[in-house]
C-alpha cells in the first residue's frame, strides 16, 4: 500500500471524478481575504466545510446513543461560520462529494491550524468504494466557544492505494452510509 502524490489525486479526479468540486492547487486566496487553504497538497488534498451546521446541545438531556441517536439533540445552523460552545461539538459536511475508487482506503487529518486552537477534526475512514459527501466532527475541546469556517480548508485526506483489489468493497456491503449528501446522524 502506497501514500498517493498530487499527481495521482489530479488524474483520479479528472479521470474517474473522485472529488467534484475538485481544486488542482491549494487555494490560499479570495480576491484581499486570506482562507484557511484548501484544494491539492503534496499527498493529499485539503477538504472544505459546507456551511451546513448541526450543533450539539443538551438541552433535551438525553443520552447520546449511536443505536438510537435523539435528533434533537441538535440545532441546525446554515451559516457562513459556526460557533461551537465549550467543551460540545458539531457535525458538518464537506463542499467535496467524494467517489473511492475499489483500491483506495481513505484517511482524514485535521488541519493544524484548528488543531492548534484546540478544534479536533474526526472523520472516519472512507473505505473503497463509498462514495457521498464526507460527515465531519468538530469537538470543542476549550472552555470557551470555537469558531468554524465554512467553504475553507478544514482536513486533509490522505489517499492510499492497495497493489491488491479487496474482496468485499463497501458498496459490496451495502453499508448504511453509501451516498450521503448532507450532514448524516448516526444509524444503527
Amino acid at each position: 500500500m502506497s501514500i498517493k502524490s498530487d499527481k495521482w489525486i489530479r488524474r483520479m479526479a479528472q479521470q474517474q471524478r473522485m472529488i467534484e468540486p475538485f481544486a488542482p492547487t491549494q487555494v490560499k486566496r479570495e480576491g484581499e481575504r486570506r482562507l484557511i487553504s484548501w484544494g491539492t497538497s503534496s499527498y493529499g488534498y485539503d477538504v472544505r466545510c459546507a456551511n451546513e451546521f448541526k450543533v450539539f446541545t443538551n438541552i433535551n438531556s438525553t443520552i447520546v446513543d449511536p443505536k438510537a441517536f435523539d435528533a434533537r439533540s441538535f440545532v441546525d445552523v446554515v451559516a457562513d461560520e459556526c460557533i461551537i460552545p465549550p467543551n460540545s461539538f458539531a457535525l458538518a459536511r464537506t463542499v467535496e462529494y467524494f467517489r473511492i475508487p475499489r483500491k483506495v482506503l481513505t484517511i482524514c487529518l485535521g488541519k493544524s491550524t484548528y488543531a492548534r486552537c484546540g478544534i479536533i477534526v474526526n472523520v472516519t475512514p472512507l473505505e473503497p468504494e463509498w462514495e457521498g459527501h464526507v460527515t465531519l466532527e468538530f469537538s470543542n475541546t476549550t472552555p470557551l466557544p470555537a469558531r468554524i469556517y465554512a467553504n475553507e480548508g478544514v482536513a486533509q485526506m490522505l489517499f492510499f492505494e492497495s497493489d491488491e483489489e479487496c474482496e468485499t468493497s463497501y458498496k459490496d456491503r451495502g453499508g448504511k452510509y453509501m451516498g450521503q449528501t448532507g450532514v448524516t446522524l448516526p444509524s444503527a
